[in-house]
């Protein structure tokens, strides 16, 4: 019996010195403005947990249930944040807002995403903390949420409770598939899988959407994307490369992008090596006619001996001809 994962092709190749030393295989989906799916690599069908690909979506249901905040906080909603201070100051700000403090988050206690962010935190003094963890944006955002809704604070990851009711019918809505689960994520919260060409006709609708909250989100997230992620992201690269785009990653090398006509992009590299990513996606973007030096820098990683190149992960180009610009 076949593994769901044993026919996709590859998508990278990483090379040293000439020798091809490792490849990555995955899948990839390219729908149209009106959500069909126009190119796939591999099982288009096949579902994944998109992680937090999921969270501009999860910010319009978010929205819907009474959400309102100002843009860059709420771009932090549908961040993976890189815990810099202004990430960690941002969540604090929504949870004021909603009379509460760190305690009331359910995330767990972590160290920033980010090096320099982690390093400068211990050399303060600091400790993990739920403010410092990547999803604390996504979270405050919840209590917020369920504050100006009158629902409960201390169930709010129940997949039960009104928020997360309203979350979830914002991604079926956005996604034209009924999500599949609920799973839990790394941060405690509920987690649904879509297929790779639902997940990639979200993003399209949601770049291009003129219906006020999903605009709302998608303005947010283009306006600061650096809350999205952080200063030092290949994320914030693309956003700031390719203007009008709404890009956003996801824990196991799932990625996702929505262009401003409304095609969506979505890919997953089976082993979730994260390596590869952001060279794949550049790669097909760049297939359905995008050009810009980001997409010619980011398609390209050096692979280095000694400190000094000496070969490049790169995009598997028998595969990638097959999406067509």
């Amino acid at each position: 019996m076949l593994h769901p994962f044993d026919t996709d092709p590859v998508l990278v190749e990483v090379v040293r010195d000439g020798l091809v030393e490792s490849v990555h295989h995955g899948r990839v989906a390219v729908t149209g403005p009106d959500g069909s799916l126009l190119a796939s690599l591999g099982d288009p069908d096949a579902l994944v947990y998109p992680r937090s690909s999921n969270k501009p979506l999860q910010a319009v249901g978010m929205v819907r249930a009474g959400l309102d905040l100002s843009d860059e906080l709420l771009a932090l909603t549908s961040a993976s944040h890189s815990g810099e201070v202004f990430h960690r100051e941002g969540a604090a700000r929504i949870l004021g807002l909603a009379g509460l403090d760190e305690d009331a988050l359910q995330d767990p206690p972590d160290w920033p995403l980010d090096d320099l962010a982690k390093e400068e935190l211990l050399r303060a003094g600091g400790q993990r903390s739920r403010l410092a963890m990547n999803c604390s944006g996504k979270h405050a955002g919840m209590l917020l949420t369920a504050v100006r809704s009158g629902a409960p604070t201390g169930t709010y990851l129940e997949p039960s409770h009104p928020v997360q009711r309203a979350i979830e019918e914002a991604l079926a809505d956005l996604a034209g598939e009924k999500p599949s689960g609920p799973a839990v994520d790394g941060c405690g919260a509920p987690l649904w899988a879509l297929s790779l060409t639902a997940l990639a006709r979200s993003f399209g609708r949601l770049a291009a959407s003129t219906e006020p909250t999903e605009q709302k989100v998608a303005d947010a997230v283009r306006a600061h994307p650096a809350y999205v992620s952080g200063t030092r992201r290949d994320e914030l690269a693309l956003h700031q490369g390719l203007p009008g785009i709404v890009a956003k990653a996801g824990a196991e090398s799932v990625y996702a992008v929505g262009l401003p006509d409304g095609r969506g992009v979505a890919l997953k590299i089976d082993d979730g090596s994260t390596r590869g990513r952001a060279v794949v996606m550049a790669a097909v973007l760049m297939r359905l006619g995008l050009d810009a030096e980001v997409l010619r820098s980011q398609s390209r990683v050096a692979v280095l001996g000694g400190g000094r190149p000496v070969g490049e992960v790169r995009p598997y180009a028998p595969t990638l001809e097959g999406i067509g610009a």
